[in-house]
């Protein structure tokens, strides 16, 4: 299939129907970066609120780079994957070490950064620069293996290797047919030749941005995983897997593996005002979070009282539930059944367990997912 066909019709459909998100209002590299971070693994309507506070709160890469890592970590409270906003914030500091404070416009360059990879770096070059770099997320990979009508898993290197080809064809067809319109004579007598493509797209002064987002934007809104719009796509007339009525087999990824469950108990003590809280470490999943003393336990059947014991170090004299939060982290499905506790007064569990916080304090401390949870119950 002719790339040529479908980059005018994604570009007049995306001119017509695109989301005003707050991230297309502007051309600013760090604006559009912090967006496609955020994106990952998370939907715009979690994400616009997130970015907007984000935006008020460190608009530009060097307030970024001077923030606090409490104040980052608030900020990201909630959009989980919080390797991502550790990595923005070193990412803010090279950019001012060795490029002067300046998104770098160059695409290796930006793929150097850490937690850029190939997609978010296309991404920040085409959206911002108007570069003609490809794209590939999950959006994108959906309608190109429906179009082109693409067999085989996505994540298999072969069939990547063609999605990436189709992307970049894709990209540069825009930037090649969005120069000015030929006035040769030819040109005006012949109206479907490339002349005449590149009078349609004339309008569409960031073709290659535009372009790369009508295809996130139709495998997000028309193309979608389950009950896809086919009767409004504006590619239907030339896609395979409509054509071949398997819309509903592609793209062909292997299926998840199954759910592991995981239960954990998680305690709340209070003392003259004050809640006890610890601080996750470094290197494990949600580090440098804030939560209330917990343990994983073997089953359902697991004894709370002897999981406070083996936190700390003795059984408590009062035990009462207080909620149970259900959560998934990847393929894990999570329960966690949280309990009131009378603190022993004989033991410092400042100093073994974790710190006292008061009630503005905890507030300004970011929790991981589950325990803002409980938080918000007391």
């Amino acid at each position: 299939m002719n790339p040529a066909k479908i980059v005018p019709l994604l570009l007049d459909w995306f001119t017509r129907n695109a989301r005003d998100l707050p991230w297309r209002r502007t051309q600013d590299p760090y604006a559009i970066w912090v967006s496609e971070i955020m994106l990952q693994q998370t939907q715009v309507k979690t994400v616009i609120p997130f970015w907007e506070r984000w935006m008020r709160a460190l608009p530009t890469l060097r307030s970024l780079a001077r923030a606090k890592p409490q104040q980052i970590h608030k900020l990201w409270e909630g959009l989980g994957y919080y390797t991502r906003v550790r990595n923005m914030q070193k990412t803010a500091r090279l950019i001012i070490k060795n490029h002067q404070a300046r998104f770098p416009v160059d695409f290796e360059a930006v793929l150097e950064l850490p937690g850029i990879g190939r997609y978010t770096a296309g991404a920040i070059c085409s959206i911002a620069f108007n570069q003609p770099r490809p794209i590939l997320d999950g959006n994108v990979i959906r309608v190109l293996t429906r179009v082109f009508g693409i067999d085989g898993n996505p994540r298999d290197r072969a069939v990547n290797s063609r999605l990436w080809e189709l992307a970049e064809h894709l990209v540069r067809e825009a930037h090649a047919t969005s120069a000015q319109p030929s006035t040769h004579p030819s040109a005006i007598s012949r109206p479907k030749t490339i002349a005449n493509r590149k009078s349609r797209i004339a309008n569409h002064t960031r073709a290659c941005s535009q372009l790369n987002q009508s295809l996130m934007e139709l495998g997000a809104l028309v193309c979608t995983a389950r009950q896809p719009r086919c009767d409004i796509c504006p590619v239907a007339t030339l896609c395979v897997a409509l054509k071949d009525r398997r819309v509903e087999q592609l793209p062909n990824s292997t299926p998840r593996a199954p759910a592991t469950r995981r239960r954990f108990v998680a305690f709340v003590l209070k003392r003259d005002g004050k809640v006890l809280v610890r601080q996750r470490p470094a290197g494990v999943v949600n580090a440098h979070l804030w939560e209330f003393p917990n343990v994983e336990v073997a089953n359902d059947d697991g004894d709370p009282r002897q999981a406070a014991r083996g936190i700390f170090g003795i059984v408590p004299a009062e035990l009462a539930p207080l909620c149970r939060v259900q959560h998934s982290i990847t393929r894990y499905r999570i329960r966690l059944d949280a309990f009131w506790t009378a603190p022993d007064h004989s033991v410092d569990l400042s100093e073994s367990v974790g710190k006292w916080a008061s009630e503005s304090e905890l507030h300004r401390l970011p929790f991981a997912s589950a325990h803002r949870k409980i938080l918000a119950i007391l």
